[in-house]
């Protein structure tokens, strides 16, 4: 019979040892993407890195959108 093989995954790494230290007692993360920006592929692969690392230690993900840069803003 094969032995299962534990995929490692540095973020969730980090935030098992600090969990076990007792360096923080939850995990929360968020997404804050550019307010005046499009959203692109990048944003995909944030999104997914942090909302399914909230769910995966009964956390929470806190989609941040704000516009903090109205000099930059476009009216379309």
């Amino acid at each position: 019979m094969e032995e299962a093989v534990k995929i490692s995954n540095f973020i969730h790494d980090f935030i098992d040892e600090d969990l076990e230290k007792g360096v923080y007692s939850h995990v929360q993360t968020r997404f804050p993407p550019e307010p005046n920006g499009y959203l692109h592929i990048g944003h995909a692969k944030a999104i997914q890195i942090d909302f399914s690392t909230a769910e995966k230690y009964g956390g929470t993900c806190n989609l941040r959108l704000d516009d903090t840069n109205p000099s930059k803003e476009d009216v379309e």
